[in-house]
């Protein structure tokens, strides 16, 4: 009777989402040396690398006899106009997105392979027998790959991120104390570290869109070639950008001929990096940006740049693409179980 309890009880228990969330771990516990630790050991190796350049400024500039000592920073900044403060602002913004660019390189290859694999890999070893075996999905397990594509890496990645930039925050103020500059009020403003925190995780979501087509066309690639899924997913779009450069079809069109490359190619292949999408939409931001507002992080990432973005066709444009793309993902994940290494 107690058995039965329990198996009434699982079953209770074993609901969609229930489903759904027990993908998403086993994607984070199946992935999680690229999820997780390749941004943290980015992250770490940055602030070593860091750490020797400080290190080795200082023995330059004691054996020079250079020396900055007794500047109160604070007091400084208390004589700045409230403009030449938002500058100020802005360029620590800049500085410390700026030092977060190796660990959104590191992401863009982890998320790209792992994409280009997770449904091949399947095929390749006939594990997605067992799978299929499963009361799971074909839809379901495809989402959650495009989950944790989207949210379950970024995530991480960001929180890497505001590692790293505490990290290097606090190697700048001892430097600084170490030459007598008290830098804390310029370094370590709350309000400034807490809005930039908060456009960067208001940018998982703004990138994951952006990055729809080349998720898609990567899980197309994974569910449907029988072999060497990266050629197929990087030759493909490029052999066709070349015929079409050829044949100059896009001058037929009253485009440039680099169109096909920028919008297409492009697009499929590179989406997935961070902010690859700024390109797109943040000098006509520029364009119309009030140098007044108070709600401007930065003259590059701001509220600004993201309105013109959410209002372009050509992300929802993209968005729709890569969404067809996940639907044929999930169409060739139910019909092909089969690969060649």
């Amino acid at each position: 009777m107690n058995t039965t309890a329990m198996n009434a009880g699982s079953t209770k228990t074993a609901t969609p989402l229930n489903t759904f969330a027990w993908l998403l771990k086993r994607e984070y516990w199946e992935y999680r040396g690229g999820f997780l630790w390749t941004p943290a050991i980015v992250a770490i190796a940055f602030l070593a690398l860091f750490l020797i350049v400080l290190a080795t400024a200082e023995l330059a500039a004691k054996q020079h006899g250079i020396n900055v000592n007794g500047i109160q920073l604070d007091m400084l900044t208390q004589n700045l106009s409230p403009e030449n403060v938002a500058k100020l602002n802005a360029g620590m913004d800049i500085a410390l997105l700026t030092i977060g660019f190796p660990i959104g390189i590191a992401l863009f290859f982890v998320v790209f392979f792992y994409l280009l694999g997770s449904l091949y890999n399947d095929r390749s070893d006939r594990s997605v027998l067992f799978w299929k075996s499963l009361p799971i999905s074909d839809s379901q397990t495809v989402l959650a790959k495009v989950v944790a594509a989207c949210v379950i890496a970024p995530v991480l990645a960001a929180l890497a991120m505001i590692a790293l930039q505490l990290g290097f925050l606090v190697l700048m103020t001892l430097f600084a104390a170490v030459n007598g500059v008290n830098a804390i009020s310029v370094l370590w403003s709350p309000l400034r570290l807490i809005r930039l925190w908060l456009m960067m995780a208001l940018l998982i979501p703004i990138n994951a869109l952006w990055a729809l087509p080349t998720i898609g066309w990567l899980l197309l690639c994974s569910s449907f070639v029988r072999s060497k899924p990266f050629l197929w997913a990087v030759l493909l779009p490029v052999i066709v950008g070349v015929i079409v450069s050829s044949a100059k079809l896009m001058q037929d069109m009253a485009l440039p001929s680099a169109w096909f490359w920028k919008h297409v190619v492009g697009r499929i292949l590179f989406s997935v990096l961070p902010g690859s999408w700024m390109d797109q939409s943040m000098f006509k931001a520029l364009e119309h940006m009030d140098s007044g507002r108070s709600d401007l992080l930065s003259p590059v990432l701001s509220l600004d740049t993201i309105q013109v973005l959410m209002v372009s066709p050509e992300l929802w444009i993209g968005a729709a693409a890569g969404a067809a793309m996940i639907a044929a993902a999930i169409y060739f994940r139910r019909r092909r179980t089969e690969a060649y290494a």
